[in-house]
């Protein structure tokens, strides 16, 4: 008996598919090229040259993350650029806290069918957003793996390199009680909470991605969809200036598990809630589960999407900075002496 011929196609994997997908990647990704790229898309590895005389002691920064659930909102809307520029927003901004110059990202797409269409716009957002920040896109993996994700669904994780010279790395080591705590505003969610808020806002509330909430003055799915903002290129003189003795990304854990990992032993973060406004799609969620304020502030940013810590001496430099570039920040409370982690003051209701 003859058995059919099977080709790699007939097992779910269409190569020429997923090479027309790679070619356009390959595309965008050139235009974010800078002088220290050496090697063209589509090597076993990408090579990158640091600029001879320009560090003393060069320390490389590393880091790598995934966009989440966001995903499924963006595959709801079909707006999948957004989470595209997200997750380098979202890497950018971990390797700033250390005080890092980023210079280039890789990128993971996998999905058990390509859609070019969704590969693509996924791609062009963080091209988009790889050039704006003067980041090379070097290379990155793009699988076609049948059977192991569901249908339509896709995954996307994020991979930066950054620099940073020796003596400015921030590791909380510069951190001392009096430091005053300011914090940068989040546009919204960012990229974490998105598990427990699509529970609530379409399962119990029972809201679509076209559901327009008054209480937002917004439908559900554009709010779910506001970028994760870049704090680099406003921390960026600040870094240079050597105003700041640490930095904490309000990513998943909130300010109760993200502040501490900055701060060394004997420093305690006393944050005065009602110190900055809450946005409106938070107290949603908040009303939705009926969450404790516990909860809250180890899960949502709470609209603080990024904590500097400044010393006294620098600290009204800093807000005249900041107000000079027009960022959104609030004193939002100091480091004290105690037992390394958050106390909370106060209310935000």
């Amino acid at each position: 008996m003859s058995v059919p011929a099977i080709r790699y196609a007939d097992a779910g994997v269409d190569r020429d598919r997923a090479a027309r997908v790679k070619q356009r990647i390959a595309r965008l990704a050139r235009r974010t090229f800078t002088p220290g790229v050496l090697t063209e898309i589509g090597g076993f590895g990408a090579l990158y040259a640091l600029e001879r005389g320009r560090w003393r002691q060069p320390v490389l920064v590393s880091s790598v993350d995934s966009v989440g659930t966001k995903l499924k909102v963006a595959a709801a809307v079909g707006a999948h650029d957004v989470v595209g520029a997200d997750i380098v927003h979202h890497c950018v901004n971990d390797i700033a806290v250390q005080g890092a110059r980023p210079l280039f990202f890789l990128d993971y797409l996998a999905s058990s069918r390509l859609d070019p269409k969704v590969m693509n716009q996924a791609a062009a957002g963080m091209a988009r957003a790889c050039r704006a920040l003067g980041v090379a896109l070097i290379g990155g993996e793009t699988a076609e793996l049948p059977g192991l994700y569901a249908s339509g669904e896709y995954d996307l994780v994020g991979f930066v390199l950054g620099v940073v010279e020796r003596r400015k790395i921030l590791d909380g080591g510069r951190v001392r009680p009096g430091h005053r705590l300011i914090g940068l505003a989040s546009t919204g969610l960012h990229t974490n909470g998105y598990s427990l808020a699509r529970r609530l806002l379409f399962q119990v509330a029972g809201f679509r991605v076209g559901s327009y909430v008054p209480e937002l003055k917004n439908t559900v799915g554009a709010e779910l969809l506001r970028p994760h903002w870049c704090y680099y290129p406003l921390m960026k003189p600040l870094l240079e200036r050597d105003w700041l003795s640490a930095a904490a990304h309000i990513t998943g854990g909130g300010m109760t598990e993200n502040i501490p990992r900055v701060l060394p032993a004997g420093c305690r973060a006393e944050i005065q809630l009602g110190r900055w406004p809450v946005p409106p799609l938070f107290r949603l969620l908040e009303r939705l589960g009926e969450l404790p304020a516990d909860e809250m502030l180890r899960t949502f940013n709470m609209g603080i999407g990024m904590v500097l810590m400044v010393p006294l001496r620098h600290l009204s430099k800093v807000e005249r900075f900041l107000r000079r570039r027009r960022a959104r920040f609030f004193e939002i409370g100091e480091v004290i002496r105690g037992r390394r982690g958050v106390r909370y003051r106060g209310s935000w209701r």
